[in-house]
């Protein structure tokens, strides 16, 4: 596991320490950076990835070339979560590009906001 004093940016991919009884999982963070950085706050807003899944309108498909996983996954929009920085573990050294975290943004209110617009590639 990381130190407890973790940074983690938004758009990151990490392990963390999930479920009962836990188990690792991939995640990426989707908090502001002005909350993953800050040292007051112990908890940042991950979506786990997962190794199988099908398209919809709160998931979305990703290849191992554009996230450094070791093979295909599927990102849960509706799985957001709070967890506490001290779960989290291994960091990927390649961030998701910017348009990639706007279209997740979009999968996660589609989890809530029937009316919020369809994903655009």
């Amino acid at each position: 596991m990381t130190s407890h004093n973790a940074r983690p940016r938004r758009g990151e991919i990490w392990t963390a320490m999930l479920g009962s009884p836990q188990v690792r999982h991939w995640v990426l963070v989707v908090s502001l950076d002005s909350r993953n950085i800050s040292e007051r706050v112990d908890s940042v807003l991950i979506v786990p990835f997962g190794s199988q899944g099908m398209d919809g309108p709160t998931t979305m498909r990703f290849e191992p070339g554009e996230t450094g996983l070791p093979g295909a996954s599927w990102l849960k929009g509706h799985f957001i979560t709070t967890i506490k920085k001290s779960l989290l573990g291994e960091r990927l050294p390649r961030p998701l590009s910017a348009m990639r975290m706007r279209q997740v943004s979009l999968a996660i209110r589609r989890a809530f906001d029937p009316d919020s617009p369809p994903c655009k590639e």
